[in-house]
């Protein structure tokens, strides 16, 4: 670690641009991103920071403060995968992998977590921060791996957070209890009679049949679910037919289910497979569905919400710090580290002035980079100040959510 190193100003801001910048460049998709894994431990190497690798294949754990076991113990969280989308920001930086992106922020997360242990390496940390590099939070539930793999063991709290463009550069949202949805996944498949398309009485078709169930869905959620409780359901993927002059006989859906209650999301999924049901037997044709289990909602514990709110004061100060009035139907598998410890995930805002507010994962996806000193700031005051209220006894952190 040299002398020189930017600790604090604008040189700090400029060389958490340069890595935001370094790892954008190179993305790289789920369980994939040896690339940005190697950066990630030369950095840390730089910064004489301990850590091991090879965690859920990709994955990374750093510690700073002091041995493990011998105080508290709070963990920070960043992903680091990439997108499989073809970037048009022009940049120059942009991805020099073609079809792959960083269009969610994941490469500011990684920027703001090595920043943030830039700063508590030269800080008297009350206990132990570990410090989670995670892969594959966008597709395979990398965090549920890492806790399989031991990233949190002996940790007492986890706190994480996204970069957010729907926020202020110099505002950081917290906010207690449901802020993210439950992401179950359907696969359904239709299996008709195929045959001419100038002879439709001779076949089931089932690309009519699949246009029907796409349509009667969208009741599922506006004619029969409470409109209080958060929900969508949404077709992605229509696949079906091979010619303009054929009826098809087989015809396959995938879509989406978001709910922020276990009741409401049970309801959906037994409305989707009594529709399912229902056309085999209206139309005379084969149905079947797959429902695949997603990332539980993100809870945010009250306590832990507490100490980041106060955290995000001290960093941005008290007219900074805003609120998520809504849960939103996105997921993030954040959720498998809360359903170990308590915690909480903030958002940072990033909003680009000089650019349409275009939403994450879109290939236009840019944030203001002005967030990763603030990010970093944020995530080494919210380590500390949870070390200090576990020591103090002034927070008792229980196992899983509260």
């Amino acid at each position: 670690m040299t002398d020189n190193f930017p600790w604090s100003g604008s040189a700090f801001g400029e060389w958490l641009t340069g890595i935001r910048r370094t790892i954008h460049r190179y993305p790289e998709l789920a369980f994939e991103e040896q690339r940005t894994a190697e950066f990630i431990a030369d950095s840390l190497d730089e910064l004489r920071i301990p850590f091991r690798s090879g965690i859920a294949e990709t994955g990374i754990v750093a510690f700073v403060g002091s041995s493990p076991g011998t105080g508290p113990c709070i963990a920070l969280r960043a992903d680091m995968d990439a997108l499989p989308v073809e970037e048009k920001t022009g940049l120059s930086f942009a991805s020099e992998h073609p079809g792959r992106m960083h269009a969610c922020g994941h490469d500011g997360h990684v920027a703001m977590l090595l920043g943030a242990a830039a700063i508590l390496s030269r800080t008297d940390v009350p206990g132990t921060a570990v410090l989670v590099f995670q892969p594959a939070e966008e597709e395979c539930g990398g965090a549920e791996q890492m806790v399989q793999n031991g990233a949190l063991n002996g940790v007492q709290a986890v706190f994480g957070g996204h970069i957010d463009r729907h926020y202020r550069v110099g505002e950081i949202a917290v906010q207690p209890g449901l802020i993210c949805a439950y992401t179950d996944t359907f696969h359904i498949s239709i299996r008709g009679r195929g045959g001419h398309a100038a002879r439709p009485h001779e076949t089931a078709d089932s690309i009519v049949v699949a246009s029907l169930l796409v349509m009667s869905i969208q009741t599922l959620v506006s004619r029969e679910i409470n409109p209080a409780y958060p929900s969508v359901v949404s077709v992605g993927v229509i696949n079906g037919g091979s010619a303009h002059n054929v009826i098809a006989e087989q015809a396959l859906l995938k879509g989406t289910i978001r709910a922020t209650h276990p009741d409401v999301r049970q309801q959906i999924i037994s409305g989707l497979e009594r529709m399912v049901k229902a056309m085999a037997e209206l139309y005379k044709v084969e149905t079947s569905i797959e429902i695949l289990e997603g990332y539980p909602p993100v809870i945010n514990d009250r306590a832990a919400a507490e100490i980041a709110r106060e955290a995000a004061g001290l960093t941005v100060g008290a007219e900074g710090i805003a609120s998520q009035p809504h849960p939103s139907l996105g997921g993030e598998d954040f959720s498998f580290y809360l359903r170990h410890v308590p915690g909480c995930f903030v958002r940072f805002g990033a909003r680009k002035a000089d650019s349409p507010n275009v939403p994450a994962h879109s290939p236009f996806f840019d944030f203001d980079e002005r967030v990763l000193p603030i990010g970093a700031a944020f995530m080494a005051r919210v380590a500390t100040s949870a070390m200090e209220a576990i020591r103090d006894q002034k927070w008792i952190p229980s196992n899983g959510k509260t």
